[in-house]
């Protein structure tokens, strides 16, 4: 059985330094990407905030296995 020699080792091939730098580009830009996302929905939500009342107020006609139970859910805000 022979054994070739590997004599492709190019140092700039996708799996040398070329690959290394492109997925931490791509990780990088993926990190970028949510954070500005992320800051964007908070900026926006930051006025747009929950009002517990209508849940919190009168839980006495809250049954336990009932379709008007919606009535005393959560609203979205706006």
């Amino acid at each position: 059985m022979a054994v070739t020699e590997n004599t492709n080792r190019s140092v700039f091939s996708l799996h040398g330094v070329t690959g290394m730098l492109i997925a931490t580009v791509l990780l990088l830009s993926i990190l970028a990407f949510l954070t500005v996302w992320n800051i964007g929905v908070q900026q926006k939500n930051a006025s747009n905030f929950y009002d517990p009342a209508p849940i919190t107020s009168n839980l006495d006609n809250v049954k336990s296995h009932s379709k008007e139970n919606a009535n005393f859910a959560f609203k979205d805000a706006k």
